[in-house]
């Protein structure tokens, strides 16, 4: 289904409970360092930006021949990630608005489904055949990448997307800039760990993949000698009382509930913890990064501050004052407040990041914008600063991707998300991040940005 076709480290890090594993040997060129488990650094004092300096002629529209771009997202009864397309096509907005890719307007063709495998097919050759993209920009859905990863491949496509689906990190042609709801999950789960609960109790909307995600925390809890309970909700959730009466009997006093739900259905549940008067019969709460919104911290209210905590797999934009993230929000607010409804928040800084990915990329290129040289151009990115991520983001030729696997935790403070824990190496503890390190090393710490990235 067509959506639209548009004109186009912070605080004081807490020791964690888990022993990291050492960063591997590099098998690229890309510059690897081995560091500690926690880091903590603070953001620079930023000056003001404007929207134009998305581009590189502010001020001036691109009128060039398009460079047509395209992704595919879920938008279905409690769950839709249509918050990341259209923040992407906000930023690729700002970009056609200020000189365009070398005078060329970028056009993006956002595709929503419904976990259909035959509309998703449909929709990745509509794209193809149909509208003629070039590159795969936005992708973030149930199960896209588990029914399209082979075309993509077959046709030389390397996707930047926000990976859900397995395919979207064991493959050679997706790499995501989030860590996904298994690698978000294990962060949560770390966190909890580290504060020394007697028992994790992960909750999940219950849709394809669940047995992958959950495979992640049970490996954290495992390995630190933790007992954990799996349960998973259909959603939208029709009876959240009885949803947060059985987490919170299943994890006890001094035990942790964490969640992987999108920010209304996690909402729904904490709200009814707070109507039963029951949030407190839990050491804490804990959630993967859907829950690091705006959105959910002011409707949660003061008494959740330090209660939650979110794992925040792009840098808390509440108190992180860089050009980069003001840049966001800027755009966020003359662009994307009509689409984005969500608001400030990871699913919006995700479609952000992967806008600034590709035209980063896109501005690498001499000649023609086709299939071959874009897709070149996307894999190539290499230790690239996104100013939203604790690492430096490489695509690269490896057969699995996890190239975002450092982040922080947050946690309600009066209607804002702010810094719990500072950027923290997801465990390796996890077999998969470990296969990831082995082959691609352990990625340097991003440095703060003293300009925009465009």
């Amino acid at each position: 289904m067509r959506a639209h076709a548009p004109r186009v480290r912070v605080a004081a890090a807490i020791a964690v409970a888990l022993g990291l594993a050492a960063a591997a040997g590099c098998g690229s060129s890309t510059t690897t360092t081995s560091k500690p488990s926690t880091t903590t650094s603070s953001p620079p004092t930023s000056t003001a930006v404007k929207t134009s300096d998305c581009g590189t002629k502010p001020g001036v529209v691109a009128t060039g021949t398009p460079i047509p771009l395209g992704g595919i997202v879920t938008n279905q009864p409690g769950t839709s990630f249509t918050d990341i397309a259209n923040m992407a096509n906000a930023y690729f907005t700002c970009v056609n608005d200020n000189g365009g890719v070398n005078g060329h307007p970028i056009k993006y063709y956002i595709e929503t489904e419904q976990t259909n495998p035959t509309q998703i097919a449909a929709e990745a050759k509509q794209l193809v055949q149909t509208d003629h993209v070039v590159g795969i920009v936005g992708n973030t859905s149930i199960i896209e990448c588990s029914v399209d990863s082979a075309y993509w491949a077959k046709l030389g496509f390397y996707i930047i997307d926000s990976g859900i689906a397995p395919e979207c990190y064991g493959t050679p042609n997706s790499a995501a800039v989030n860590m996904g709801p298994r690698y978000s999950s294990d962060g949560a789960v770390q966190y909890a760990l580290s504060q020394h609960v007697s028992k994790i109790v992960f909750d999940q909307s219950n849709v394809p993949g669940t047995g992958y995600i959950a495979a992640g925390p049970s490996a954290l809890a495992k390995a630190a000698k933790v007992p954990i309970v799996q349960l998973t909700e259909n959603v939208p959730i029709s009876d959240a009382d009885a949803v947060a009466i059985k987490e919170v009997d299943d994890a006890g006093p001094s035990g942790a509930v964490i969640l992987n739900f999108t920010p209304p259905e996690a909402l729904v549940i904490l709200q009814a913890a707070q109507k039963l008067n029951i949030e407190d019969h839990v050491k804490l709460w804990g959630c993967s990064t859907p829950c690091n919104t705006d959105f959910l911290a002011t409707s949660l209210g003061a008494k959740w501050n330090d209660k939650l905590f979110v794992n925040a797999e792009l840098l808390p934009p509440d108190d992180t004052n860089t050009p980069t993230m003001n840049l966001y929000k800027a755009i966020y607010e003359q662009y994307g407040k009509k689409t984005v409804t969500g608001g400030i928040g990871s699913f919006s800084q995700m479609g952000f990041t992967e806008a600034e990915i590709a035209v980063h990329a896109l501005q690498t290129i001499t000649g023609a914008y086709t299939v071959k040289s874009v897709n070149a151009a996307f894999k190539g990115v290499t230790n690239f600063n996104t100013g939203m991520l604790c690492q430096l983001w490489t695509y690269g030729s490896y057969a699995t991707h996890i190239p975002n696997n450092e982040d922080s935790t947050v946690t309600p403070d009066n209607g804002k998300m702010v810094t719990a824990q500072g950027c923290t190496l997801i465990s390796a503890v996890d077999p998969q991040v470990a296969a990831y390190r082995k082959a691609a090393g352990t990625a340097s710490l991003a440095p703060p940005l003293s300009t925009p990235d465009n």
